[in-house]
């Protein structure tokens, strides 16, 4: 009587080693979804800092005018109406 309650369990704890080895979502597949969870979230950790450096330029530009002139001298070239543009050209790179 012992040895087949013994045998039955040898297959029970057989069949729930083999689930969790080979069967569907097993210990492999679980592994690999948690190291493409661990990439993913620092994926999404370096995009929300890039949208926090967005949502405070875009609050910049709308409050402040210094920020719309800097931008406007960086990347368009414009100057004011009394300044005077100097562009220096670097010789020694010929």
């Amino acid at each position: 009587m012992y040895r087949l309650l013994l045998l039955g369990l040898l297959v029970l704890l057989a069949g729930l080693q083999y689930r969790m080895w080979f069967g569907e979502a097993n210990v492999s597949q679980v592994s690999a979804l948690e190291l493409e969870i661990r990439g993913q979230t620092v994926k999404n950790d370096k995009l929300l800092l890039r949208n926090h450096q967005l949502e405070a330029e875009v609050i910049d530009l709308r409050k402040g005018l210094t920020a719309i002139e800097e931008r406007a001298r960086s990347e368009l070239g414009m100057v004011k109406p009394d300044e005077t543009f100097y562009q220096l050209i670097d010789n020694s790179r010929q």
